[in-house]
């Protein structure tokens, strides 16, 4: 089979992004033909300008659109695309220069309709960005919860670095109106079809995520609500590790309750050596003992944004069974008329 890839990119008010995702496409080592898809998502701050400034050095395609959401606009970029298999990115990533031959040389030895990619902190972030980045990929937070390298039949590709076949695209009709959940949902939707989705190795991309502790927040918090409704969507993807956050919170209430009760510390030991150990391993893996603190700040923020927020979303949609758009309808765009 012969690849030709379309990198699909929603934008919606991340001009500065785009500029430097773009900039990392002039450093790609591959020589094949591809096409860059931009969709400007109803932006306010427009990115038509930049990508301008690219197009002759990028074989670049751009469309501006009104704000249907980011699964929509990638449906919209895979529906107006000329290639066969689609790229998938968000607009807040960089890519190394082997990142498009690495994907190449996989598809072109174990071909699959779907794959997804893992993430990383470029040195160029901040040092907020990089404690973010170390929670939401770490094995001692939750980072391992939705599938490894090492659990490649239960990794669920994510939108900020996957692909999908035309043919998978054409057969799912893409990504659903939820957001977040929309590239899990369309992972699992892909599988029921037939179609075989897989980990890449090697294809990594340094993902800026959230760059303020209130979109941080925000996001794990939006996570927590929406993974019940995915489990009800899809019985099959439910698994106790989804509770882990929750049990955190939890256990450190409880904790701190007997640690003031009793007025004795010894409570908190496991905490403060849980808390301790992801000091320390963050601190090492990143070189700087401020992001080590940093990544302690952020580990209660993801668990307690996300924990509280899942049972809350539990208790709602599996419990009282609960029509999720009209239960948390800040969880859906509107339907297309």
């Amino acid at each position: 089979m012969n690849l030709f890839f379309s990198v699909i990119v929603p934008v919606y008010n991340r001009p500065n992004e785009i500029e430097e995702l773009l900039e990392s496409f002039t450093q790609q080592d591959y020589n094949e033909k591809y096409e860059i898809v931009i969709v400007e998502d109803g932006s306010s701050e427009s990115s038509e300008t930049i990508v301008d400034n690219y197009r002759s050095r990028l074989p670049l395609t751009y469309f501006y659109k009104e704000n249907s959401g980011p699964g929509d606009s990638r449906n919209y970029g895979m529906q107006k695309a000329a290639g066969n298999y689609f790229i998938v990115l968000d607009s807040d990533v960089i890519l190394p220069p082997t990142y498009l031959s690495t994907i190449h040389k996989f598809l072109k030895e174990q071909y699959v309709d779907c794959f997804g990619g893992s993430d990383a902190a470029h040195e160029s972030f901040s040092n907020l960005q990089k404690a973010i980045n170390y929670v939401m990929t770490s094995f001692l937070t939750t980072g391992g919860i939705r599938g490894s390298k090492l659990k490649i039949q239960k990794f669920e590709p994510r939108s900020f670095n996957m692909g999908i076949s035309k043919e998978a695209f054409e057969a799912t009709q893409g990504f659903a109106r939820i957001h977040p959940g929309e590239d899990p949902d369309l992972s699992r939707r892909i599988e029921k079809a037939g179609f075989r989705t897989n980990f890449l190795p090697g294809a990594a991309v340094f993902h800026k995520r959230r760059i303020s502790w209130k979109k941080f927040h925000t996001q794990v918090k939006k996570f927590g609500m929406v993974r019940p409704i995915l489990s009800s969507w899809h019985p099959e993807t439910a698994k106790l590790t989804f509770w882990l956050p929750s049990l955190f919170v939890g256990f450190v209430l409880i904790s701190v309750t007997a640690a003031i009760a009793t007025q004795n510390p010894i409570y908190l030991s496991v905490l403060l050596g849980y808390l301790g150990f992801i000091a320390i391993h963050a601190t090492v893996l990143n070189k700087s003992i401020v992001v080590g603190v940093l990544s302690v700040f952020a580990v209660l923020v993801q668990f307690f944004g996300y924990g509280l927020a899942f049972v809350k979303s539990s208790f709602f949609i599996r419990l009282l069974k609960k029509n999720p758009e009209k239960q948390f309808p800040q969880l859906f765009f509107k339907e297309k008329l």
